[in-house]
């Protein structure tokens, strides 16, 4: 049920997609994003960059002592990227794939599934100052007064959301789930109830990494801000150049969009939607707004097609007998000793 709802998302965001490019002028949109020109190769390297930065913030948050390797979490968050923005799943389909696969890198499930859920809080709230940072911006250009109180509004009830994730992983999210669980695990209560404890032991060892976190946060804004430059390159090179404050208003409050709009594969509509009315507050036409996400959405498939394939690589990989590991064999049992004078008796008889 859950897959068909994801697919139908998807279909009514294409939908939407098509019907904001028809009504901008396809012919206008195609024009704006040629004028783009090799622009699009630029923004494709920005967006590899911040898919990196966000790895490596997700790597900080992993204790010293059983921290994977930098270069396994890179892959990895492009392979959660990838899933994400270009198959019909929810925004965090790619997460659950990515704690998996960590667990073929000798990384415990439990701390594997505890980290991407601390990563996804993390870069969250790095997105919310990231929006916080846009509004305080769009207030002081005076560019438009609805739409401020519009964005303080959602920042605000994102605040919530925020806070209520962060308790949900504390001890009383695991007393609510403890108490859930009976009810609905059925004859594999214990071992559900065990699952959810080595979970939740693993996200109070992250937590209690207090420099760890901060420093995860620290790397996750920057990535954020460093995405800002990608809107800053489309509009240079079609000929409507904007400032770095006005990237980062677009960047950051069209990412607060789609964060809204996560239960929307790849925010289709969403985006596109959001983009057109945040350039329009400064005189940006809809064919270029329109024009604009359609290039980031090619730097999605850039990025995404390479990852869909690691992807598939690392699921054939951990498939093989190798990486499943050889059986144990059972050693054989000793055999008595033969003694020379019996086998001499036996050949005269």
């Amino acid at each position: 049920m859950v897959k068909q709802a994801g697919i139908v998302a998807w279909l009514g965001g294409i939908a939407a997609l098509v019907a904001l490019t028809l009504w901008s002028g396809a012919g206008a949109v195609g024009q704006a994003i040629s004028s783009t020109g090799w622009g699009i190769l630029l923004v494709v390297l920005v967006r590899a960059v911040t898919v990196a930065v966000a790895g490596a913030g997700w790597w900080l948050l992993f204790p010293a002592k059983v921290r994977p390797q930098l270069g396994t979490c890179l892959v990895l968050r492009f392979v959660r990227e990838a899933i994400n923005v270009l198959l019909p799943v929810a925004q965090v389909g790619g997460d659950v794939i990515g704690a998996r696969l960590l667990t073929t890198h000798a990384v415990p499930g439990a701390l594997a599934a505890a980290s991407v859920v601390v990563d996804i809080l993390i870069q969250a709230a790095a997105q919310f100052l990231f929006a916080a940072l846009g509004l305080v911006i769009l207030t002081a250009l005076g560019a438009d007064h609805a739409l401020a109180r519009s964005t303080a509004v959602g920042l605000a009830i994102a605040a919530l959301l925020l806070t209520g994730f962060y308790f949900a992983q504390r001890r009383g999210g695991q007393r609510v789930l403890q108490s859930i669980v009976p009810r609905l695990a059925g004859d594999r209560e214990w071992r559900v109830l065990g699952t959810i404890d080595a979970v939740y032991h693993n996200l109070a060892m992250i937590y209690a990494a207090r420099s760890s976190l901060v420093a995860s946060c620290i790397v996750h804004m920057a990535g954020w801000i460093v995405g800002a430059a990608e809107v800053w390159i489309v509009f240079a090179f079609m000929g409507h150049p904007i400032g770095i404050g006005e990237a980062v208003v677009i960047e950051s409050l069209m990412h607060a969009v789609r964060g809204a709009a996560f239960a929307v594969p790849s925010a289709l509509g969403a985006q596109e939607g959001a983009l057109v009315l945040l350039c329009a507050a400064f005189a940006i036409p809809p064919e270029q707004a329109i024009a604009l996400s359609l290039v980031k959405r090619a730097a999605d498939l850039a990025l995404g097609a390479p990852g869909l394939l690691a992807w598939q690589m690392l699921e054939w990989g951990r498939l093989l007998p190798s990486h499943r590991g050889s059986p144990v064999r059972a050693p054989a049992p000793a055999r008595a000793p033969i003694d020379p004078r019996s086998r001499i008796g036996r050949a005269k008889g």
